[in-house]
């Protein structure tokens, strides 16, 4: 049996001498199995990519140390994962999934040792209905790739948050973006999955139909998981059509108050946005300076509007109108794709942007969802915790659902700093759970937020969840330590 390591948690880089020892503490017989299935070129035993499939894009590596696997493997089947997980199954290690490393919670810290397994390898796009509107992807397809091949097709996959993340990534932390509030998130987007579980056993979570009810919803079940159930491998998602008609503005205002506001009228109003994006003084001053857009530093709406080329024109005067009364601005268009491109891009790299402002520092993204009827009191009391304590930091999101990000600044060495910024995501978290929302809208929960998780569900709730964990993982070998342990 497999007694994994317990890795310290101030470690911050592994010497080349712990990749012999990471060897060396993989049974024999285990490394000898899988090198007999895969070949040794798919096992990587190196200090460098095994630190790198220890922390994801989070803060929580910089504040809690490194958690390596002791190998990464990558699978390019559903029957290679299959036999994988039965190797470590059998001895007991750890396995942890992982896809293109983009999360944001620590969702692949590997903190009880094992493997590390990453689909990137897994990245075929296996089938697409056209008729039907559905395409079936391995895991490790990212989104930009699935749209680059849908581009001709007439169809596109419009779940698209900031980072590149994988199919499988999305569906295990049950993604959004800037789209969710026309197209939903990934729960809404997943038809069925393929999946392996605990045991080495493959199974599938249903049909290609639009609707069943038959059975329980292991698709729903699976997604949002973090890998701690079974480990998805396949999946068959819904496509939407590429829009007659795309237009997108940006609107400026003079509080964030009155731009969270409008937001809310305009959900309210039944107007279906595609894209309704907050970005508050400080990100539109950062994304002035590392962008062409043409912005003032002051609470900013981007909007997106799809359709037909009336229905788009109707969806504008009637937002505009709404914004005008809440003391917006005249809206600027980005009439051409090109412009639109521009636009979106600087949105999806604001973080970056925000993390330029102040050279040297590094960012510590956190996000929240409240019910729209209280998003302009939680962004309003978050905004000023964030003065009280000083903090360097911006606010903006995806805030026609009620989720909206902080990005704060920090310098890595100043431990007040990092402690306060520990404290206020705490505030922020339990400030939504208390308005009756989220402590992650869509960052999931890794080991990050798994203190928040009984706050928000409930005693009795977490027991059924573990009990479910124990149903269907007893070794407690899927993705450790996070939820369900």
């Amino acid at each position: 049996v497999y007694s994994p390591l317990r890795l310290l948690r101030g470690c911050r880089l592994l010497s080349v001498s712990a990749a012999h020892q990471a060897h060396r503490e993989m049974p024999g017989h285990v490394v000898k199995s899988l090198e007999g299935l895969l070949g040794s070129d798919r096992l990587s035993f190196g200090a460098a990519i095994r630190e790198q499939h220890g922390r994801d894009e989070s803060y929580h590596a910089d504040a809690d140390g490194i958690f390596p696997p002791q190998v990464v493997i990558l699978p390019r089947s559903t029957a290679e994962v299959s036999e994988i997980v039965k190797i470590c199954s059998h001895a007991r290690i750890p396995i942890i999934p992982s896809g293109a490393c983009t999360s944001l919670e620590g969702h692949i810290a590997a903190l009880r040792g094992g493997v590390a397994l990453n689909m990137r390898e897994m990245n075929k796009i296996l089938e697409v209905n056209q008729e039907d509107m559905d395409v079936r992807v391995q895991a490790g397809v990212t989104r930009i790739h699935l749209n680059e091949y849908l581009r001709d097709t007439g169809l596109f996959f419009p779940i698209d948050p900031g980072a590149d993340a994988s199919i499988g990534g999305m569906l295990s932390t049950r993604a959004s973006g800037t789209n969710a509030v026309r197209y939903g998130t990934m729960r809404d987007n997943a038809l069925s999955l393929e999946a392996v579980m605990a045991d080495g056993s493959i199974i599938s979570t249903g049909s290609r139909a639009r609707k069943s009810s038959t059975g329980y919803d292991l698709t729903r079940l699976l997604i949002g998981s973090e890998g701690t159930l079974g480990i998805i491998t396949e999946a068959t998602i819904k496509l939407h059509g590429q829009p007659e008609a795309i237009s997108a503005a940006v609107c400026e205002f003079n509080k964030l108050e009155d731009s969270v506001n409008a937001t809310i009228c305009i959900i309210q109003s039944g107007i279906p946005v595609a894209r309704i994006e907050l970005l508050d003084e400080k990100t539109c001053a950062a994304v002035k300076a590392q962008s062409k857009l043409e912005l003032e530093a002051k609470p900013t709406l981007f909007f997106e509007f799809h359709g037909s080329k009336s229905s788009v024109e109707e969806q504008a005067v009637r937002a505009g109108e709404i914004c005008k009364d809440f003391g917006g601005s005249r809206f600027k268009w980005a009439g051409s794709a090109e412009e639109r491109t521009t636009l979106w891009k600087a949105r999806h790299q604001a973080y970056y942007s925000i993390i330029a402002q102040r050279p040297g520092c590094k960012g510590m993204p956190t996000d929240a969802c409240v019910p729209i009827s209280r998003l302009a009191e939680c962004i309003e009391e978050t905004e000023g915790d964030m003065v009280a304590c000083g903090l360097a930091g911006s606010i903006l999101g995806h805030v026609g659902d009620g989720n909206f990000h902080c990005i704060l600044v920090l310098d890595p060495n100043n431990q007040d700093e990092i402690h306060a910024a520990h404290q206020f995501a705490e505030r922020l978290a339990r400030r939504a759970i208390r308005m009756g929302g989220t402590c992650s809208g869509e960052h999931g929960v890794g080991y990050g937020k798994l203190k928040f998780m009984e706050e928000e569900y409930g005693p009795a709730a977490i027991e059924v969840m573990r009990s479910i964990k124990k149903a269907l993982d007893p070794l407690g070998i899927l993705n450790p330590g996070k939820m369900g342990s």
